[in-house]
């Protein structure tokens, strides 16, 4: 009886994996995380200059008013600025699913 035939090894080239994250994608979603910053902001000082809103006269009553101003203005800024970026995201890969499917 024969032995067991030898068996080949063959070597399988790497597979190319297209690149799904574009650089016009990052910089999209980029241009929308600035800008959802920069409403952020606005946001911030409109709420803390406005006398009426009553924002600047309850953090001039803490202890630390200027750590407290800091945070009210960052947190308006982290807050604007994922929650645009997220919305650009889901915007940008909406559209260019559609731009897919119409190809």
């Amino acid at each position: 009886m024969p032995g067991p035939s030898p068996t080949k090894v063959r070597t399988v080239g790497a597979k190319k994996r297209s690149v799904s994250i574009k650089p016009s994608l990052l910089l999209e979603v980029a241009s929308h995380t600035a800008m959802g910053i920069a409403v952020g902001l606005g946001f911030a000082f409109l709420a803390t200059h406005v006398s009426g809103f009553g924002v600047a006269t309850l953090i001039s009553y803490s202890r630390a008013p200027d750590a407290v101003m800091l945070m009210f203005v960052g947190t308006c800024t982290i807050t604007f600025g994922i929650g645009a970026t997220l919305t650009g995201l889901a915007i940008t890969l909406t559209e260019k699913s559609d731009e897919d499917d119409a190809r």
